[in-house]
């Protein structure tokens, strides 16, 4: 089976593949899976032309600005077609005016699969627009199959029976031992929590601050350890911090290289997120494969990664007393039961792996 993996997005900043392929290397192990029994063609669109095969797969480096990507990629389209696929994955929902242009190119022989990557549904026209696509297209990948229903009941795609739950990303990292991670990071708490993601309003860092000092309080041998590499909220974070007699209970972190979350992941027993919306949860993910275990709020897709709460707990967004809850709950928790279930879950569900399984499947099944 030759698949071909295509979007309609070109990233200027990037010149060398080499660096584009470790910048996205929480998605190529997808490929490279798939590749092991199927031939596997990426056309990536940076600042750079020619070939490359890694790990079996074989990357086409295309310049498409983006004013030729935008309305008629007729370009891109007719060179899909020259690569004779049997099977075309689109990057994103937010090009249905392009999809249906491809799928005109290719004819009704091709399966064309659409993957979601966290994008909310268009109102208006390109609603009509994504309408009118999904009636071109095989099937629709979602991180949680309800994620897709909800497009369904919002009347932009029109057949549940096209929505699949496939996890977009995985996690390059793996359990290491406790005292590596330590000698690495110098974290230290009985237990070690740790935060990972943007200071902003959706990842909702205040909630998690507010609720965190009030656990502090009495497990005051805690610590909660926060990594991001945004920092909207950060005056407001330090000034709830600042007021607070437990103050040391949280450590600001800031910004690490990504390749150093190793070892944060595996020196912590568990994460924390305060998000109101994820597309996927690659954080959660990259947590899990270690073994950290997650303490998450309890939206769509973290219901899918979590196993619906069972390799961790899963609590209302935006609900201090909830969290705290949370929180409290990890004093009777059986911990090493719990990292046993989440490393269990993700390599059966989560893993490079397992999501390149799922998609053979679903195509085997169309």
């Amino acid at each position: 089976m030759r698949y071909v993996l295509a979007s309609y997005v070109y990233t200027k900043e990037f010149n060398q593949p080499q660096v584009w392929l470790k910048r996205i290397n929480m998605y190529t192990g997808i490929l490279d899976a798939l590749a092991k029994s199927n031939e596997v063609i990426s056309i990536e669109q940076i600042n750079y032309e020619g070939e490359l095969t890694q790990n079996r797969v074989n990357y086409h480096f295309r310049r498409y600005p983006k004013a030729a990507l935008k309305y008629f990629p007729w370009a891109l389209h007719l060179y899909i077609k020259s690569l004779k696929p049997d099977v075309v994955i689109v990057h994103g929902l937010h090009f249905p005016l392009q999809v249906i242009q491809l799928r005109l190119v290719l004819g009704r022989k091709v399966k064309i699969i659409v993957q979601n990557h966290a994008e909310k549904p268009f109102t208006g026209l390109k609603k009509l627009l994504q309408r009118a696509a999904d009636r071109l297209v095989d099937a629709n990948l979602f991180a949680s199959h309800d994620m897709g229903l909800e497009w369904i009941a919002g009347g932009n795609l029109k057949s549940p029976g096209k929505i699949h739950e496939v996890m977009e990303v995985s996690s390059i990292f793996y359990p290491i031992s406790r005292l590596k991670a330590n000698s690495q990071t110098g974290a230290q708490g009985n237990p070690v929590f740790l935060w990972v993601g943007r200071l902003n309003e959706n990842k909702d860092p205040l909630n998690v601050v507010r609720a965190f000092l009030k656990f502090a309080e009495s497990s005051p041998g805690a610590k909660l350890f926060m990594i991001y590499h945004t920092e909207e909220l950060l005056p407001k974070v330090n000034e709830l911090l600042n007021s607070s007699p437990n103050i040391e209970a949280i450590k600001l972190i800031g910004e690490v290289p990504h390749a150093d979350l190793l070892y944060w992941y595996n020196g912590a027993d568990f994460i924390l997120s305060g998000s109101h919306y994820e597309g996927s949860g690659t954080a959660i993910c990259e947590a899990m494969s270690c073994g950290c275990v997650p303490l998450v709020t309890d939206i769509l897709s973290f219901r899918m990664i979590t196993n619906n709460g069972e390799c961790g707990v899963l609590y209302e967004p935006g609900n201090e007393a909830a969290l705290l809850d949370a929180l409290l709950q990890t004093t009777q928790m059986n911990v090493a039961e719990k990292r046993r279930l989440c490393i269990e879950y993700y390599k059966q569900n989560l893993s490079f792996e397992a999501i390149a399984e799922r998609v053979e499947s679903i195509v085997q099944s169309l």
